[in-house]
């Protein structure tokens, strides 16, 4: 058995601090690069409506399947980076599970037509990425188990 990696956080509120779901699981992916020591700047959007944003961005990307496995792009860890802009423009940084994945043209409108009906996001983008390459250790236990893979 693999040693898996940690999961991010989407974290819509620029803050470098996890934020759960509803359910209080993290979810995955808005990996902090910047310096700990300089505080981010307060979000325009209040943090209640970032938590349900979160949570109703999740429940969107858990819709998104590639149609060759049967888990959601979520679960497999197919998405790197989550961020809500002030002016409520949704950016996602994801990858496949292989640079020549049959849906590369595809799944990114999925993803962003997914997103963007989510109530206060009111535009998304999707970009795709390659850095660093996908691996089955960013899948979730879940993915795990709905592929056998134990």
């Amino acid at each position: 058995m693999t040693e898996t990696t940690s999961r991010d956080i989407i974290d819509l509120s620029g803050s470098n601090a996890p934020v759960p779901s509803e359910s209080g699981e993290p979810g995955v992916a808005a990996k902090s690069t910047g310096d700990a020591s300089v505080s981010p700047a307060p979000s325009a959007i209040p943090e209640a409506e970032l938590a349900r944003i979160t949570d109703d961005v999740i429940t969107q990307l858990k819709t998104v399947f590639d149609p060759e496995i049967p888990v959601d792009i979520y679960e497999l860890g197919l998405i790197y980076k989550v961020d809500l802009e002030d002016d409520r423009t949704l950016k996602v940084e994801m990858t496949l599970t292989a640079p020549g994945c049959p849906v590369a043209g595809e799944m990114p409108g999925w993803v962003q037509d997914a997103v963007e009906q989510v109530d206060g996001v009111t535009k998304a983008m999707v970009d795709l990425t390659f850095e660093p390459p996908w691996t089955p250790d960013r899948m979730s236990d879940e993915a795990r188990l709905a592929l056998n893979m134990f």
